[in-house]
């Protein structure tokens, strides 16, 4: 399982957000590029990146940062926020991100989805945003009626294969993962989960390996120290 810090956004710099309330904003960094290069230097094999500001207008507002931080390290960077047309999700890949992440348009644009999976595949990942089981958008401020496993199985059906899953009311808590509702997830696809929100602790990360999930975004916590990057990466084999 990887173990995949996240750096969030918000008018350049690398912020956390509690439960994806832009209100409830904890800066940790002004220097994000730096950020990054932390992080691989402890021996990250990916970055989770989000456009904070791009989730909450819809469209990308990061460009020039997440160019430069894809020149700036040398593992893989998954990219999400503000990604809601075909040319945005072209213009990510060519800055060097080998994943673009797309939740909105899930909902909202069909075939901007089927397209996408159509040009470039497995760089395409659908973020799962949920709170009480129902998806959420436009930077999860909106409630959706669908649940997180008809949004699983109608991506599939396009084409989509791998998804974030993020328990909303877990993410920014340091609380714990919602391991239920993942493992209900798991049960009804084969295709790679990655999960997010709560993870707090390194008894959380081996419990989410256990449930068989591909990898694990941690954001807080390693922003607090409540869990040692390097120490987990030792723990679970990654280094």
């Amino acid at each position: 399982m990887e173990i995949i810090p996240a750096i969030d956004l918000r008018q350049g710099k690398c912020v956390r957000l509690y439960q994806g309330d832009y209100s409830q904003e904890t800066v940790f960094s002004e220097d994000p590029i730096g950020v990054a290069r932390h992080w691989q230097s402890l021996g990250a094999r990916r970055l989770h990146i989000v456009d904070l500001d791009g989730a909450s207008k819809g469209e990308l507002c990061h460009a020039s940062l997440v160019e430069e931080m894809a020149r700036s390290v040398k593992i893989p960077l998954q990219l999400g926020g503000g990604l809601r047309r075909l040319e945005a999700v072209e213009q990510v890949l060519k800055f060097g991100v080998e994943r673009a992440i797309l939740g909105t348009a899930a909902i909202e644009d069909v075939a901007l989805i089927r397209e996408a999976c159509q040009r470039f595949g497995e760089a395409v990942i659908v973020s799962i945003d949920a709170r009480d089981g129902f998806v959420a958008t436009h930077g999860w401020r909106e409630r959706t009626t669908i649940t997180a496993i008809e949004l699983v199985e109608s991506m599939a059906s396009l084409g989509v294969k791998r998804f974030i899953y993020t328990d909303i009311a877990r993410d920014g808590t340091l609380t714990e993962p919602n391991f239920g509702a993942i493992a209900d997830l798991l049960g009804k696809t084969s295709l790679p989960i990655i999960a997010s929100g709560g993870i707090s602790s390194l008894k959380h990360l081996k419990r989410l390996a256990q449930l068989g999930v591909e990898g694990a975004i941690v954001g807080r916590a390693l922003y607090t120290g409540d869990i040692d990057l390097k120490e987990a990466l030792e723990a679970l084999g990654e280094c």
